[in-house]
C-alpha cells in the first residue's frame, strides 16, 4: 500500500485567516469566540460564537464568484488556495486525472437557506435568486474546487454532522493508499452563524452562554464557530520526487457506528474508532503523545470522550495529553475536525501542545492530562484526531512525524 502525506495546509476560521496565524493563537491560548454581529441577532439567546468577523467576500471573488458562493464555500476556496500554494503541486496532465477533492460540511450553503427563507417570508418576495439551489447545496465547495483546479478524479462531499471533515479527510487517505488517487484536497468547512442557523440550535438545549469549556466541571454547553481548512494529500513517493515541503504522514483512520441514539454519544463506539484507527496506523497505545479531542464542552460528549480514551489507552492513558481547540475558535461541526488537525501538525512539527482554554474546576469524570490554559512544550512522534458525531458517528485520523 502507497503511504500518504500532508503538503499543504490552509484555513480561516476565528482565530486567524491562515494557519501562522491560527498556530500563533493555539500557542497563546487566544480565544475567539466573542459577541456575534449578523442580522437580527438580538432575537437569538445565544448570541456568542467563533465568528469571522470583517468578512468582505469582494476582497476575494468578483461578482459572479459571488453570486455562486455561499459562505461556505468562499471559506473552501481561500483555505484550498493556501494549501496548493504551500504544497507547490500542480494538477496538469495525468495528474489531473488521478486528483480529485473530499470535503466535509454539515449544512452546506445555510447562509443562502437563511437569506432566502428571509425574502419569501419576512419580505414577501415571490421569486429568489435563480443560483440559490447551485449556492446552496452541500456539494458545491466541492465541484467548484474541482473546476477550479482542474481536479477530474473523485471528487465528492461528506455530511456525518461534527465527524463530517474526519470521514472526508479518512476517505482521501484511503483512496490515495489503496492507488485510486494520486493526490486530493480534503478537509471541511462550515459556515451556521446566521440567524435561522444558531436559531435552529438553540432548540437542542446544548449550547452555552458565557463560552466553551472542555472537560471543566462547570462546562455547560458548546460554542459554534465558522471557517473552514484544506489540506493536500499525497502519495509520499510523488510529493518526494517533486522535492514538496511534508508536514506530516497520515498513518491510519477507523471510523465506526454507535447504532444508539440520534444525539446521545456512547464510549464504546468511540473507543472502537480509537483502537481501529491504531491499528490501521500500526501504532501501539504508547505511541501516541497527544489526542485532539472531540471536546465540545457538553456534559455528555466529555467524560463519554474521556471514558473511552482510558478505555482504549489503560495505563498509558494517564501519560497521554488531549485538549480541545473548540475552546478557542469554537465548534465548526462539519468542518472543526479539518482545523483541528492544525493543532496535531503543530504538535508534531513544532512541539507545541495546543492547550483546553476557560479550564476552571476539574471533573472527577474527566480526570486526564487535559493541558488547562496553557500550551505546553513536548516532543511527540505519533497523534490522533478525535471526531464524534451526532447519529453516532465516530472518525479517529492517526498522524506521525516523518
Amino acid at each position: 500500500m502507497r503511504r500518504v502525506v500532508i503538503t499543504g495546509a490552509g484555513t480561516i476560521n476565528a482565530l486567524g485567516r491562515d494557519v501562522p496565524s491560527t498556530l500563533a493563537a493555539f500557542r497563546e491560548g487566544r480565544c475567539g469566540i466573542t459577541e456575534l454581529a449578523f442580522r437580527d441577532v438580538e432575537r437569538l439567546s445565544i448570541r456568542i460564537g467563533g465568528q469571522v468577523h470583517g468578512w468582505d467576500p469582494e476582497a476575494h471573488f468578483n461578482r459572479q464568484q459571488i453570486a455562486l458562493y455561499d459562505k461556505f464555500t468562499q471559506f473552501t476556496f481561500l483555505a484550498a488556495r493556501q494549501a496548493i500554494e504551500q504544497s507547490g503541486i500542480r494538477f496538469e496532465g495525468a495528474l489531473s486525472l488521478a486528483s480529485g477533492v473530499v470535503l466535509g460540511t454539515a449544512g452546506g450553503g445555510v447562509n443562502t437557506w437563511d437569506e432566502s427563507y428571509r425574502v419569501v417570508y419576512e419580505e414577501g418576495k415571490n421569486r429568489v435568486h435563480p443560483f440559490v439551489i447551485p449556492k446552496l447545496m452541500n456539494n458545491a465547495a466541492a465541484s467548484h474546487l474541482s473546476m477550479e483546479w482542474n481536479l477530474r478524479g473523485p471528487s465528492f462531499t461528506v455530511a456525518t454532522a461534527c465527524s463530517s471533515s474526519n470521514h472526508a479527510m479518512g476517505l482521501a487517505f484511503q483512496m490515495i493508499r489503496s492507488g485510486a488517487a494520486t493526490a486530493m484536497l480534503t478537509g471541511g468547512s462550515e459556515s451556521m452563524l446566521c440567524f435561522g442557523g444558531v436559531k435552529s440550535w438553540e432548540g437542542l438545549r446544548v449550547m452555552s452562554k458565557t463560552g466553551c469549556r472542555p472537560f471543566s466541571a462547570s462546562r455547560d454547553g458548546m460554542v459554534q464557530g465558522e471557517g473552514a481548512a484544506v489540506f493536500v494529500f499525497e502519495d509520499y513517493e510523488h510529493a518526494r520526487a517533486r522535492g514538496a515541503p511534508i508536514l506530516a504522514e497520515v498513518a491510519g483512520f477507523a471510523m465506526t457506528s454507535d447504532a444508539g441514539d440520534i444525539v446521545m454519544p456512547q464510549a464504546a463506539g468511540a473507543e472502537r474508532a480509537i483502537t481501529g484507527a491504531l491499528r490501521d496506523a500500526r501504532l501501539n497505545p504508547e505511541d501516541i503523545g497527544y489526542i485532539n479531542a472531540h471536546g465540545t464542552g457538553t456534559a455528555a460528549n466529555d467524560k463519554t470522550e474521556c471514558a473511552a480514551v482510558a478505555h482504549a489507552f489503560g495505563h498509558h492513558a494517564d501519560r497521554l495529553m488531549i485538549s480541545s481547540t473548540k475552546s478557542m475558535h469554537g465548534h465548526l461541526i462539519g468542518g472543526t475536525g479539518a482545523v483541528e488537525l492544525l493543532a496535531c501538525l503543530m504538535a508534531l512539527n513544532d512541539g507545541v501542545i495546543a492547550p483546553t482554554i476557560g479550564y476552571d474546576e476539574p471533573d472527577p469524570e474527566c480526570a486526564l492530562d487535559v493541558v488547562p490554559n496553557e500550551a505546553r512544550e513536548a516532543k511527540v512522534d505519533a497523534v490522533l484526531s478525535n471526531a464524534f458525531a451526532f447519529g453516532g458517528l465516530n472518525a479517529v485520523i492517526a498522524l506521525r512525524r516523518i
